[in-house]
């Protein structure tokens, strides 16, 4: 069994070769103040920690991902696979998250997964609706959003993820819904509260999930690795759709 272990996932690893189980995955979701760290073993999540204050999550990670796997008694080389929120969200936070994924890929020769907060919010939906809409907040008057389509069990973003005033993503969102069955997915409806009136109109319907986004984003990793969908540390990068306040000065806006 040792053998099979280390087999897993050698430094040359092929990407499009099928994960075999059981895997050890850790997850981290540093995106928001609302972060979390995950471990998950296959599909079942044994281990969650998260907390919600005014800092970025990042910088209370590392204490959080001591304490996680000192009450699993682990260690992080025997983590298999890790995974992490790419984005959107916080530039600061985002950075740290995927640095230290990077580094620790890097450091055990294990593979890694970038996974959207977006998908991550859509995934927890138990709405059946084929169009499902995960909304989080961007602060300053903006919202992050995108469409995620259900595909075989799975989920497909169609076009790319984005960012708006909530009144641009009604419009955006009228264009886009043309009958059928749609759900919004948010973990933060007071973003779009005051356009609740508008969203009724076009039959949308608004379902609330967790802000701990950690677990699964673990469940997207491995749906990835399974499929042969993985990152090196080298590859691995965020989405961050929004620029940053440096880029915006130096550019002028959009």
């Amino acid at each position: 069994m040792a053998g099979e272990k280390n087999a897993r996932f050698s430094q040359d690893w092929p990407r499009n070769c099928p994960i075999i189980a059981s895997v050890l995955i850790l997850a981290l979701d540093t995106s928001s103040p609302a972060g979390s760290l995950a471990v998950l073993r296959d599909e079942k999540v044994i281990g969650v920690v998260s907390t919600w204050t005014d800092e970025t999550y990042s910088s209370r990670m590392f204490r959080h991902l001591e304490f996680l796997l000192r009450e699993l008694n682990l260690d992080l080389k025997e983590i298999e696979l890790f995974a992490v929120a790419a984005g959107p969200g916080s530039f600061t936070g985002l950075r740290v998250g995927l640095a230290a994924v990077k580094g620790w890929a890097e450091v055990y020769s294990k593979p890694a997964a970038g996974i959207s907060a977006l998908e991550a919010v859509a995934a927890q939906a138990h709405s059946q609706a084929p169009l499902l809409i995960p909304v989080l907040d961007a602060h300053r008057g903006e919202i992050y959003f995108g469409f995620y389509r259900r595909d075989g069990g799975g989920l497909a973003v169609e076009g790319e993820e984005c960012v708006m005033i909530p009144g641009e993503f009604v419009e955006t969102m009228r264009q886009r819904v043309a009958g059928g069955e749609v759900t919004i997915v948010t973990p933060v409806p007071e973003v779009i509260a005051k356009e609740k009136s508008q969203i009724e109109k076009f039959s949308v319907s608004v379902e609330l999930v967790s802000t701990v986004l950690a677990p699964l984003i673990g469940l997207l990793a491995l749906k990835r690795a399974r499929q042969g969908q993985l990152s090196d540390a080298l590859s691995l990068d965020a989405n961050y759709v929004r620029r940053t306040d440096a880029e915006v000065h130096l550019k002028g806006p959009s």
